[in-house]
């Protein structure tokens, strides 16, 4: 029996348990990217004075080193993956990423402590990416579709969920023992992959790493208006949602006072990108994609725009509702335009779907965490410069957007 066949023949007698098992398992791998980050946000504040960090918004940086951890991990896990196979590469992410937490439980100064979240960060995209290169070796189409839908139900619950979590810890054994559950995690993750889960990737199928092919890889990719343009239109958008990320505790706990119902409205807005994907799941059987992150995108810059007007009009403090209202619609629409800028820039590069993948994923990473540091750095209490970033990232997801739409093939 092949590992194929514990994923494909899902719906077989008798197979449904190693399916389920399956399934679970990548939705474990894939979650410890959300849990990371999500969970650590109520913690912000105390760790950055507990640590002595010299500015307020320094403590962004807790959760910007993960971020660039990531960035650099995306690109060499999926070349790692198809060379040595998804099992070692899964493994040695984990190991990395229990190596970062372990840094943080002993961090004495705050510079030891985003070391460690970059190497936690770094770690974590092993999992993150290969897994989902585990599922499409086993499933194609419509099967491989199943499992990613099971997979992204148990995944969106996980910002939902995570900031309670993370509270709760903090509450009854302080912000390092987070950093104890992340290692357990890793832990039970690597012990079950290995003693469960056969590799997906056989010998035959693997490819060497060759310096050439991947430079050659790259040029291709980057060459291509349409790859290029969605990818950097994604980067613009996954900035400002980083910038949110990263000064949420900032916003909510300190700007507008809402202390322990933090997790809660961070859970509520979270809701809005979980039903937009599965809206957007529907809409896009029926119309192209383009037309969806287009209305999507211009309903974004409409909404972000009128926010910078409310957010002027009340000298850089709208109303807790405005605030949320704005949030919500806005992760809405991001929801409708993630998924399908990424497929759209990797729609041309099925013979190199790998290493495209890893290097889209890289360059919108590198790109949000740039543009969402700028952003978040500027932060001074009040909602003005964030508001006019989230609406000055829009406008420029849209004119890459465009770009790339005028290049791809009318069908």
């Amino acid at each position: 029996m092949t590992e194929t066949r514990s994923v494909t023949d899902a719906h077989r007698p008798g197979a449904e348990r190693p399916a389920f098992e399956f399934i679970v398992l990548v939705a474990l791998l894939t979650s410890m990217v959300a849990l990371s980050i999500d969970s650590m946000l109520p913690a912000l504040g105390q760790m950055a004075a507990e640590l002595g960090a010299p500015h307020p918004n320094d403590r962004q940086f807790i959760l910007l080193g993960f971020f660039a951890g990531m960035t650099l991990g995306t690109l060499l896990f999926g070349p790692l993956s198809d060379a040595l196979g998804r099992k070692p590469a899964i493994l040695a992410g984990l190991a990395f990423f229990a190596a970062g937490a372990a840094l943080c439980i002993v961090a004495p100064s705050f510079p030891v402590l985003i070391a460690g979240r970059a190497l936690q960060g770094f770690g974590a995209a092993g999992p993150r990416i290969v897994s989902i290169a585990m599922v499409r070796d086993g499933a194609k189409g419509a099967a491989m579709a199943r499992v990613m839908s099971f997979v992204m139900s148990v995944f969106m619950l996980v910002p939902m969920l995570a900031p309670s979590l993370g509270q709760l810890m903090l509450m009854l054994s302080g912000w390092r023992s987070m950093f104890v559950l992340f290692i357990i995690m890793a832990a039970l993750a690597a012990l079950w992959l290995t003693l469960r889960q056969r590799e997906t990737l056989q010998p035959e199928n693997r490819r060497p790493l060759a310096a050439a092919t991947l430079a050659h890889g790259a040029w291709h990719f980057l060459s291509s208006p349409v790859s290029l343009g969605y990818t950097l239109a994604s980067g613009a958008l996954f900035g400002a949602f980083t910038c949110y990320l990263s000064t949420s505790q900032q916003i909510f706990v300190e700007q507008y006072q809402q202390g322990r119902l933090y997790p809660l409205w961070f859970g509520a807005l979270a809701l809005a990108m979980a039903i937009s994907m599965q809206v957007n799941a529907r809409l896009v059987r029926h119309h192209p994609m383009e037309r969806v992150s287009r209305l999507a995108l211009a309903a974004s810059i409409l909404l972000s725009l009128v926010m910078v007007a409310v957010t002027l009009a009340a000298h850089g403090h709208p109303p807790l509702w405005v605030l949320a209202i704005y949030f919500f619609g806005l992760f809405f629409c991001n929801g409708l335009m993630f998924g399908n800028f990424n497929a759209m820039a990797l729609e041309a590069m099925g013979h190199m779907a790998g290493l495209a993948a890893a290097l889209s994923g890289t360059l919108s990473s590198f790109v949000a965490v740039v543009l969402g540091t700028l952003a978040g750095q500027s932060y001074d209490g009040t909602m003005t410069p964030l508001s006019l970033a989230f609406a000055g990232f829009s406008v420029l997801s849209w004119i890459a957007a465009r770009w790339a739409a005028a290049h791809r093939p009318v069908k």
